[in-house]
């Protein structure tokens, strides 16, 4: 009796941790978010003319890179030790290709950043815009 509550239980424990994984299951998106805006990335209707994005990869940057290279990210604060300027977005040195190897490989104290949080073509849209300022 003991052993087929036990193995009752598990059952249980196994059906309940297959459909958590089946609901916190994030979709893929494929290549469509590289043509267009997702609805993750479009700028809000009402949002203020100053704060909503101008690009998309001013929006992609905000979405996946700002935390850590925005005013107060860790990134930006260890970049400061190390160059004239922090902020990614105000740098003018940078080239697509550079940043693509710097995020995908790491550098420094930055984790790579896996497919799975920023596709490769989200990648080059957000590496676009940041060399953007190098023209």
């Amino acid at each position: 009796m003991t052993r087929m509550r036990l193995a009752f239980c598990f059952s249980l424990l196994a059906i309940a941790c297959s459909k958590k994984a089946e609901e916190s299951a994030a979709p893929v998106r494929e290549t469509e978010s590289a043509v267009g805006w997702s609805e993750y990335e479009k700028p809000a209707a009402k949002a203020d003319a100053g704060s909503a994005p101008k690009s998309r990869g001013e929006a992609l940057f905000g979405r996946s890179c700002a935390m850590c290279h925005r005013e107060i990210g860790m990134g930006t604060g260890l970049l400061a030790r190390r160059t004239d300027i922090a902020k990614l977005e105000d740098r003018d040195d940078l080239t697509a290709e550079f940043v693509i190897q710097a995020a995908r490989i790491g550098i420094g104290n930055m984790p790579a950043i896996t497919r799975g949080e920023v596709s490769d073509a989200e990648l080059r849209v957000i590496a676009e815009h940041l060399a953007s300022r190098h023209d």
